[in-house]
């Protein structure tokens, strides 16, 4: 079987990653949805949050699993007996950092490949940070994040911190 780290900070889960998860769930016989416990991302939920909106979300997607990793992600994939990790790129501006990590990942494992995919067009626009920023100023995300993620933003809407930049 054919496994798959799909691996990400998650803060919040949105349309756009459940996109680039269900195309990769048709590649791979198996996918993890990685949830990073980088604290040093300052995330808005908690890593127990980030993994109950994710799992909550998985539906009947065969194969498909989620769970919290720290430290390299490289070695989590091996630990997991991964053959691919899954980066989602919606911009040009997403490919320099994201190939620099690919080239890293090769470079400590050579045997492990990162395959790029993209969201449909319609996610190509978004990102976790641009939805938290809407939401704090009570725009409608509804077309952005499932609902359970929606209702999640509502209630910590107080604590967004707008931030620049990627």
């Amino acid at each position: 079987m054919k496994l798959a780290i799909y691996p990400g900070t998650f803060d919040p889960v949105t349309y756009g990653h459940l996109d680039v998860l269900d195309r990769a769930s048709r590649i791979f016989d198996r996918v993890v949805v990685a949830v990073a416990r980088n604290e040093g991302k300052g995330p808005l939920f908690s890593e127990e949050e980030r993994l109950g909106l994710i799992r909550e979300n998985l539906g009947d997607r065969e194969g498909v699993t989620a769970t919290v990793f720290e430290g390299l992600l490289i070695d989590f994939a091996r630990e997991q007996g991964a053959t691919a990790i899954i980066r989602g790129l919606r911009a040009l501006s997403d490919f320099e950092y994201e190939f620099q990590m690919a080239l890293m990942n090769r470079r400590l494992y050579p045997k492990m490949e990162t395959l790029f995919l993209m969201p449909h067009e319609a996610y190509s626009y978004t990102s976790s940070r641009l939805i938290k920023q809407v939401s704090k100023f009570g725009g409608d995300i509804t077309h952005f994040v499932p609902p359970n993620v929606a209702r999640a933003l509502a209630k910590v809407r107080d604590r967004i911190e707008i931030r620049t930049g990627p």
